[in-house]
């Protein structure tokens, strides 16, 4: 039996894999490889810049002074997270012909999806709070188990990425102390905002199911944990932090069984949440897709300028 290139090569890609070894943008990879990394890259990116715009919301009805440079700084870092992880993708997804330009248009195009808790309003001071402590904290354990992803330019970015993330939940987690120790009112107003992003939070890390891209994932080592894995450590490092404070999780089957060591928790509505993804359809999708189309098609010129000047500058350092 004649054994194909294509197949040999494949053989010694999954041997590398095996090894541990690390697979540069470089590097021949199987095209279902390149493709759910492009996928899952872009939308980790485009997650990034569209959960700042939950917080932005509050830089101008920020409590303080001290508190509007925090949760700007935090704005910032979370839309150059988008930025180095859609530039990691770009650089994958050449030989397709996509570019970063390109992968920030999906956003208002539909043709990419964000994640569930950046589709939900933030009324009230508490919610920058509860983003910062509980959302980045789901996003930091989610993006801790891929530290060691087999493609190796992502690995790379989320180290600086995780680092900053750690600094965005300490924010939050302030922000949260500062309201459980305060009057009865902000407290009640944390609690409200814990009772808002609990369901939201469940569903954050997806299906218990594992889907067909999820298979690839794990079988090339891009991930390395299910989504319940995920999901039960979050409830594990959270649940008595939560409850430390007095706050009260809106869940009456939320329980943790010690032989199996595993919570049981109630479902979330995983239809009404897999539509909100799918269409665009939370209560601010829309709104944040179309601030989000205005921030890029209005600082056009500013890119271009840019470019240009990068470019003479290149010219200018070739002709000396």
């Amino acid at each position: 039996m004649v054994t194909s290139t294509e197949d040999m090569r494949v053989t010694q890609f999954m041997a590398r894999i095996e090894r541990g070894e690390k697979i540069e943008a470089t590097d021949w990879m199987p095209d279902d490889y390149r493709m759910v990394l492009v996928k899952f890259i872009q939308m980790h990116g485009v997650s990034e810049i569209m959960g700042a715009y939950p917080e932005k919301e509050w830089v101008p009805k920020a409590p303080s002074l001290r508190r509007k440079l925090g949760i700007m700084s935090k704005v910032q870092d979370e839309i150059g997270h988008g930025q180095l992880l859609l530039r990691v993708a770009e650089e994958l997804a050449a030989p397709l012909g996509a570019t970063r330009e390109s992968m920030i248009e999906d956003i208002y195009t539909g043709r990419i999806k964000f994640h569930n808790v950046f589709h939900m309003p933030a009324p009230s001071w508490a919610d920058a709070g509860v983003i910062g402590w509980l959302v980045d904290g789901a996003a930091i354990i989610s993006q801790a188990a891929l530290l060691d992803t087999s493609y190796a330019p992502y690995a790379r970015v989320l180290k600086r990425i995780c680092a900053e993330e750690s600094f965005h939940m300490q924010h939050g987690e302030s922000i949260i102390l500062s309201l459980a120790e305060g009057t009865p009112e902000q407290r009640q107003m944390l609690q409200d905002a814990v009772n808002r992003w609990w369901e939201s939070l469940m569903f954050f890390f997806g299906p218990p199911e594992i889907s067909e891209s999820a298979r690839v994932m794990l079988k090339y080592r891009i991930r390395e944990r299910t989504n319940e894995e995920l999901r039960q450590k979050f409830l594990t490092r959270y649940v008595p932090r939560i409850r430390s404070i007095g706050l009260t999780i809106p869940d009456e089957a939320l329980s943790y069984d010690r032989n199996k060591e595993q919570w049981t928790y109630t479902q979330p509505d995983w239809q009404r949440f897999g539509e909100i993804v799918r269409k665009n359809s939370g209560p601010m999708s829309q709104a944040r897709i179309a601030l989000r189309k205005s921030a890029h098609t209005d600082q056009a010129w500013v890119r271009e300028a840019m470019k240009r000047t990068a470019d003479s500058v290149h010219v200018s350092v070739l002709g000396k």
